[in-house]
């Protein structure tokens, strides 16, 4: 239910989502996709299959050029400290509690994407 209401949140940016139900497939879906399709991960820590801090390093970990650098914000309901430290050490950039705030989510994939334009 989070990740259709945030889709449906980004649609109304005109910003174009795509789902995955677990981090396995989401993983599959960034190793599908061609360099630099995606813009960023917005990526849910507790999923099944393969937790987000687990996509998050096996993403950081292919060899593709945009693997490094594509912004992956965590949203997740954890929202401590040690939650965070946790996002950040396994790869993730950015950091998003639940209940999804959609001014704080829009503004941290802003900083994500322009951070990224510019190293690029």
């Amino acid at each position: 239910l989070n990740a259709e209401i945030a889709i449906a949140l980004l649609e109304t940016q005109g910003i174009e989502a795509q789902r995955a139900e677990n981090g396995q497939k989401a993983l599959e879906a960034f190793e599908r996709s061609g360099i630099g399709e995606f813009d960023a991960i917005l990526m849910d820590v507790q999923m099944p299959q393969m937790s987000g801090l687990e996509a998050s390093k096996a993403i950081r970990s292919l060899e593709r050029e945009d693997a490094k650098t594509i912004p992956i914000i965590a949203m997740t309901a954890n929202a401590f400290k040690e939650d965070e430290q946790l996002a950040l050490a396994s790869g993730m950039t950015g950091f998003v509690p639940k209940p999804i705030d959609t001014q704080r989510l829009l503004e941290e994939l802003g900083r994500a994407v322009k951070r990224r334009r510019r190293e690029r």
